[in-house]
Parts: structure tokens; sequence; C-alpha cells
């Protein structure tokens, strides 16, 4: 079986681990989003694509569920001891290795996906994990504040935890790029690659973590689960699995185009997150037949 999976940061990591356990023969091919990648202290940094290598490599904090397990911070330390910045995103000793390198091999005219397969090598993810471009994008926030002021997205969710209202969510660069190398190639020769099965991020009207509420309410969109599914719409999505506490979602008119199934969707451990992921397959070979 072939599935391909368009994922984020550390919700998806965990998914994507129960989904290895579900499906273990599968060829996973994972495109990860690109859009919160940010340049500090001269690095490129990639949160969500090394929140996934990290996770299913097994060198992520699981406390934190991002960042690299037995951390140490004398960098950090260092610079902040030059008054270097910034000083609201954390980067670890043992990550700060990572982001050398990619910088280094983009600086010598690597594409992201070849550098991203570099780094997987010392990884083994068991997944093929993909950028979701090789071009630049950047998601950039405008915020409801007296200067109007424009920040990248991880100031506003890292420094300022989206406590400022955002007036717009943008990602420059996404309008002039092409999709990364394979990108195409996996949506296209996965089983069952024209149903697409979405999970709910939102339980019960909140996120499930973060705060998805407010980058919900920047676009217009509700915080639930049924307001999430039709933004994406019947054209995007065809299977959407929600919470039980939300499963009056598959009698909403707004999403009747959408076929919805109610699970527990809390990933409390790797068999409750095997259980969605199979679920997930589940409707999507459904919506084959």
């Amino acid at each position: 079986m072939r599935i391909t999976v368009l994922a984020g940061g550390v919700g998806a990591a965990r998914f994507l681990r129960g989904l290895r356990a579900a499906a273990p023969d599968a060829q996973i091919t994972v495109i990860g989003n690109t859009g919160d990648d940010i340049t500090l202290f001269g690095l490129r940094v990639c949160p969500d694509l090394d929140t996934v290598m990290y996770t299913l490599g097994g060198g992520i904090s699981e406390e934190q569920g991002w960042g690299r397990a037995d951390e140490s911070f004398v960098i950090r330390d260092e610079l902040a001891a030059y008054g270097a910045g910034p000083s609201w995103f954390t980067l670890g000793d043992r990550d700060f290795a990572t982001h050398i390198l990619r910088t280094q091999l983009l600086a010598e005219g690597m594409p992201l996906s070849a550098v991203t397969r570099v780094l997987c090598e010392r990884w083994r993810p068991g997944v093929g994990l993909l950028p979701m471009s090789d071009d630049t994008i950047e998601t950039h926030v405008l915020l409801d504040d007296a200067d109007r002021s424009t920040v990248h997205f991880q100031e506003w969710w890292v420094r300022h935890h989206a406590a400022i209202p955002a007036l717009a969510i943008t990602a420059r660069g996404a309008e002039g790029a092409v999709p990364a190398p394979g990108v195409l190639p996996a949506i296209a020769d996965a089983d069952a690659a024209k149903n697409v099965v979405g999970v709910s991020p939102i339980i019960g009207g909140a996120p499930v973590r973060g705060m998805a509420d407010a980058c919900l309410s920047a676009i217009g969109v509700q915080t639930s689960a049924v307001a999430v599914a039709a933004h994406y719409g019947a054209d995007l999505i065809n299977g959407w699995l929600v919470d039980e506490q939300d499963k009056t979602a598959a009698d909403d008119p707004v999403a009747a185009d959408i076929e919805v199934r109610a699970l527990p969707l809390y990933m409390r451990d790797l068999g409750a997150t095997a259980a969605i992921a199979l679920a997930a397959i589940d409707l999507a070979q459904e919506l084959t037949r």
C-alpha cells in the first residue's frame, strides 16, 4: 500500500508514528509543511520537517513534542551573553547541528528536498520525507496592533503566543512556488489517491494543542470541526475524522458532500494513535469502492 500524508509539525508527527504502527508494510511518503520555515542567526530552520524527522527517528523531546531529547543550551546562553537575538526562539545545541548542516548544503546549491534526504540518512524515519517545495515560502502575520505591523508567523506564535489578534495570514512566496521533486508523483501514485481523508485538529470547539483558534479567527473560520471541514470543502477532502463529541458534524448540511466519521481522536498513546490512522485508511478505502 502506498500512502501519502500532508503533514505539519507535532500533531502530524505523532499521527505518523501511529500510521507506521497501523500499516507497517506500507510505503509512506510525507509531504512536509515549509511555510513555518525561518532564518535565525543566519541558519535556515525548518521546524515541521525537523519535528517529523526527529519524532520518527527517535530523537524528539517527548515532553515538548519538538526539539531534541537530552538537549543542552550552551550556544543559546553564549549568544545571549553577546546580546544576540532573537531570544524568543530557543534552539538547543544538538538542534543547531541540523540547522548548520542544512544551511551549509543550501549555500552549496543543494535544493531543500536533497538536503532533507541527507539529514534523513542519519535519522532513518521509516518514511519518505519531502518538503512541499524547494522554493522559499514563509508565513507572515498582519497584526491588529497600533502599528498594523507584520511579523513572521513564528514570532506571532512563539513570542506572542498568538495573543495579538491577526488581521491576515499570508504565505509569502507561495504564488510562485512549485512542488518539490517527487511531491506530485507521490500524490498521484498513492492508493486511493483521488480520496483525501483529513483529521480534525478541533475537538469540542477547541484546538487539540496550540492556538489554532487564533489562526482560524484570522481567516474567518469558526473553531469547530465542521467549520474546518467546510473551509477545506469537498473539492479538497472527501473524508473527515472527528472526535466522538463532534459526531453531530456528520449530519451538518455544511459538510453534506464530505463523509464524516466519529471516533476518539486524542492521541493518548501509540495504540490510540494507530487506531486513528487505521480509521483514516479504512475510510479512504471505503470511499474508493
